[in-house]
This record gives C-alpha cells, sequence and structure tokens, in this order.
C-alpha cells in the first residue's frame, strides 16, 4: 500500500497575504490511525483538503505512492485512492442503506447484482442489520449513518480514509464505537487520517500532530 506524503506544503487562498498551512512535512504510513487536532481556523481542514486532492499547495508537494498530486488524475485517485468520510454523513437521502454502499461499486462498473452482496457483507461488518438495509438514512440514527458511511468508503476500495471531524455529531457511545472501527481498520493495514478538536478522539490514534496557526508539530 502506498504512503501519503506532504513535503514543506504551504498553502495560501486566493488574496490572502497570510498562509492557512506553513511549511507543513509528514508521512502518513497503511496500518496507522492518525489525529490532526487543532481549533476551527487552525489550518486543519485546509490540511485535509490537500490530502484529498481537492486543493492543491501553493508551495510544497503532496504525494501518493511516490506520485505528485499535481501529476495526477485527481477524478482518479478520489475514486480509487482515497475516501472522504465526513461529520454529515453524505449519504444519500433517497437511495435506501444498501443502495448508497452499492453506489461506488457500481461507479466502477460492477453489476447492481455483484454489488449487492459485497455492500451487505460491509455493512454487516460495522454493525448494521439487515432490516437496516432497507431503510433510508433518515431512518437510522446518527451513530448508524456515520456506520455507513465507513461500510460505503470500504467499499470504493480505496486504502487510505480521510475523516473530516468524524464523530462531530455523535454522543460519547457511538463516538467510542466510530473510532473502534476506525482503529480496527488502521490494524488490517489502511491508513486513516482523522481531522477533530476532539482531544478524547485524538488520543485513541496511533500518532497525533496539532495545527496552530497553520503550523504541523507532532505531539
Amino acid at each position: 500500500m502506498s504512503t501519503l506524503l506532504i513535503e514543506n506544503v504551504t498553502y495560501k487562498y486566493r488574496n490572502s497575504t497570510t498562509a492557512a498551512v506553513k511549511s507543513a512535512s509528514c508521512a502518513f504510513e497503511p496500518g496507522r490511525l492518525y489525529a490532526i487536532i487543532g481549533p476551527s481556523g487552525s489550518g486543519k481542514s485546509t490540511l485535509l483538503s490537500m490530502l484529498a486532492g481537492l486543493d492543491l499547495p501553493s508551495e510544497g508537494k503532496v504525494q501518493y505512492g511516490g506520485k505528485s498530486l499535481a501529476d495526477m488524475d485527481l477524478d482518479r485517485y478520489r475514486r480509487e485512492d482515497i475516501s472522504m468520510i465526513f461529520q454529515a454523513f453524505q449519504l444519500f437521502p433517497l437511495l435506501t442503506v444498501l443502495e448508497n454502499v452499492c453506489y461506488p461499486m457500481e461507479l466502477t462498473g460492477i453489476s447492481p447484482k455483484d454489488a449487492r452482496p459485497r455492500a451487505q457483507e460491509l455493512l454487516l461488518r460495522v454493525g448494521i442489520t439487515q432490516e437496516q438495509m432497507k431503510r433510508f438514512p433518515s431512518h437510522l440514527s446518527g451513530g448508524e449513518q456515520q456506520r455507513v458511511a465507513i461500510a460505503r468508503s470500504l467499499a470504493s476500495g480505496a486504502k487510505t480514509f480521510l475523516a473530516d471531524e468524524p464523530t462531530g455529531n455523535l454522543d460519547v457511545a457511538n463516538t467510542d464505537n466510530i473510532m473502534e472501527i476506525l482503529r480496527s481498520l488502521a490494524r488490517e493495514g489502511y491508513c486513516v487520517i482523522v481531522v477533530t478538536h476532539d482531544a478524547e478522539v485524538a488520543a485513541a490514534a496511533d500518532s497525533v500532530y496539532r495545527m496552530t496557526d497553520g503550523v504541523l508539530t507532532a505531539e
């Protein structure tokens, strides 16, 4: 599996003289759960956006598998190499839970008939029952919706997960459940990067980095 690497990365928003991220360097390896912690406005979401290939740095490089994102097909990178998990879940409201997880597989040309058993397997893995698979997302709790979102990420085949405040809308019990799922994925060889402002969430990570006014430091 590939390493996600940032080298002396700086990012400035257009018409701004202040850098949101300042000369950040770090390597994210497979098999580890990382936390990037910091308050709102510290630059951590900007850094995550660059890791996802949604923005390219003003200076420095973001590399995946030894290749600069600037030289890659970013649509393919986001479709095949990395997967995002969001605070607000971002499930399709008019698709059932099962259809939500089938969707990324069907985008790659897998038939609905073949996608369905794989989606069921992934949903069962994260604790979603057969009965819940038939529901629409709005009929699930927040914790259940986030588990569906993780199953959908697994369905994409990506080996690097970028999670933006994945427990921000959850209570303590569901937060613990989601973090245990993410820890188990890291133990299986996935690279999992969690952006959070919650120190207890960060404490569950193998490695913790703090963003302060755009500066990234290891803790």
